[in-house]
């Protein structure tokens, strides 16, 4: 079906807050390393040249065009500048996020894992149709990191001090509040 998600494709990811107005994962301003990009949301998927789009790639060595499956683990490449860093758990996040079961501040790397796990992420589909396992765009998704063996769920929490619509930490819980750590893929 054409509305499978592959390993290779380029998507963008919006965040179910306040039904779905959680905004577009985005990566924005350079940070200290060993990080590259904060990562926050924007209002739209096109804030800046490729901030808010993300290649799916395998560490399980799945071949490009592989569809993905619920429960597969990614590494998401963020495509600013043609390479803005991977999805990555990197420090703790706020006293403020924390006092929600927030675990880890998110920003992007330049490594596929800068530390073992925090570049890998497990992708769960709510559902889909068919319920044949592949995660499709529309899917309601929940997008967990492996740093630790327990790196949290992702999620928006708190607004942005930067300048875009909301931070973007892990959380020990999947869901805390109001559909904060539900995303769906769509194409870039």
């Amino acid at each position: 079906m054409a509305n499978e998600i592959r390993f290779g494709d380029r998507i963008h990811l919006l965040n179910g807050y306040n039904g779905w107005q959680g905004g577009y994962l985005d990566s924005i301003n350079h940070r200290p390393a060993p990080a590259k990009y904060g990562v926050q949301t924007a209002d739209t998927p096109t804030r800046g040249a490729g901030t808010g789009t993300w290649e799916i790639l395998s560490p399980e060595g799945k071949a490009t065009g592989t569809n993905v499956l619920s429960g597969d683990v990614v590494w998401l490449r963020n495509l600013y500048g043609g390479d803005g860093g991977y999805l990555d758990t990197n420090g703790h996040a706020s006293s403020t996020q924390k006092s929600a079961g927030a675990k880890y501040d998110v920003s992007t790397s330049q490594s596929r894992d800068r530390a073992e796990g925090t570049g890998r992420w497990r992708i769960f589909a709510q559902t889909s149709t068919p319920t044949d396992q592949h995660v499709r765009t529309g899917d309601v998704l929940l997008i967990w990191n492996l740093y630790a063996g327990n790196g949290g769920f992702l999620e928006t929490n708190q607004h942005s001090t930067e300048g875009a619509k909301y931070d973007v930490c892990t959380n020990a819980y999947f869901n805390r509040a109001a559909d904060v750590a539900y995303w769906k893929a769509s194409r870039a």
